[in-house]
Parts: C-alpha cells; sequence; structure tokens
C-alpha cells in the first residue's frame, strides 16, 4: 500500500506539473559559404572521404564533456544532429567540393572507386572543463592513400582547445564551429600544398 501511495503522489505530481520536462535541444555544423574561386583547371583526380573512425562517443548523438583527462560524460538534453564522426565526415566533402580542386570528391561506399582514399580520425569533439574555464576542444587527424602506390602518401593533424566565452552548451558549439572551420581550412590547406609539390600523372 505504501509503494501504491507514493506512485499516486508522484502520478499527481507530474499531472500538476511540479516536476519540470527537459527540453532536448538539438545543434549541428556548418561550413561558411565558399569564396568565388579563380578558374582553373581541376586537378584530374577522384578522392573518396572514408569513414572516420572516432571513439564510441563521437559516434553518439549525445553532446560530450570532460571533467578531466581520464572523466568523460555525455549530456542526455543536448544532442547533434547526426553523431560528430558523421558530421564532420559531411563537411570535409563539403569544403573539399566546393574548393574546386578535384576532378571529385566522393563518399566512401560500395561502388565509389578513385585515385585516392582520404580518411582519418576523429580525436576530440567536446566541451573540456578545468580550473581555468571552460574549453572546446577539437582534434581531428587525416591520412591520404594512394590507391595505386598502395601507400599512405600525406597525413596531418589539427588540434585546438579554445575558451568559450560564457558557461553554455550554445557558446560551446558556437566556439567548435569556429575550431572546426579552421582546422579543415588548414588540413585541406596542407592537402592542396601536397597536390602542388606532387602533381598526379
Amino acid at each position: 500500500m505504501k509503494r501504491l501511495a507514493t506512485w499516486t503522489v508522484i502520478l499527481a505530481c507530474v499531472a500538476a506539473g511540479c516536476v519540470k520536462a527537459h527540453t532536448l535541444r538539438y545543434y549541428t555544423l556548418s561550413i561558411p559559404p565558399a569564396a568565388a574561386q579563380s578558374p582553373a583547371q581541376p586537378l584530374p583526380v577522384t578522392i573518396v572521404v572514408g569513414r572516420l573512425n572516432a571513439p564510441h562517443l563521437l559516434r553518439d548523438d549525445r553532446v560530450v564533456y570532460a571533467m578531466s583527462d581520464v572523466e568523460l560524460g555525455v549530456d542526455e538534453y543536448h544532442r547533434w544532429s547526426e553523431p560528430p564522426s558523421g558530421m564532420i565526415e559531411r563537411l570535409l566533402v563539403e569544403r573539399l567540393r566546393a574548393s574546386g580542386q578535384y576532378k571529385a570528391v566522393q563518399h566512401l561506399s560500395s561502388t565509389t572507386r578513385g585515385d585516392y582514399i582520404l580518411r582519418g580520425y576523429l580525436g576530440a569533439l567536446n566541451e573540456v572543463d578545468d580550473q581555468a574555464g571552460i574549453k572546446a576542444r577539437f582534434t581531428l587527424q587525416l591520412e591520404l592513400f594512394d590507391v595505386k602506390a598502395g601507400n599512405v602518401v600525406w597525413t596531418d593533424r589539427y588540434n585546438s582547445d579554445q575558451p568559450v566565452p560564457e558557461k553554455s552548451v550554445k557558446a560551446v558549439v558556437e566556439t567548435l564551429q569556429k575550431s572546426v572551420n579552421t582546422g579543415l581550412e588548414q588540413l585541406t590547406g596542407s592537402l592542396a600544398q601536397y597536390f602542388a609539390a606532387h602533381p598526379p600523372r
């Protein structure tokens, strides 16, 4: 009877609105519109962007936060519109296509064929809480695999810890947005430099 009475009180409280329901909030990242490109012949190569490897938490849609170097948590009420690993892969493809530097840039599938496979590891896309304040951490490593040669011909890495101006998930995401844009710009620029130094034959 006591258990029944307890549940009766809880249900009555919920019905009366004394238990506040949490609203799910979703976030996404995007790349800025591409600047007008000078008319130039794209390189005669097809780049296939493979699936980005990532820790399990970055293949989930919940926003991740780090409480220390060894402890991570997830926010049940603040979520990405898609898992971070897939989102960063999509943004990478969009930026490479927008550059106009390559004949084709495609997502990896069972039917795609390319001259190079661009693959990588998303190490971090999360909030970091420490005594110095809140930071937004983004880490991405990429490597270019030459299909014909059968080996990796280029690799680069981007790491960023940027201070967040205020204590909110929205501010963290806005800071991550800037870091992701900067990181993808630097990495795709480094890739372009590789092809400039090693023009495809």
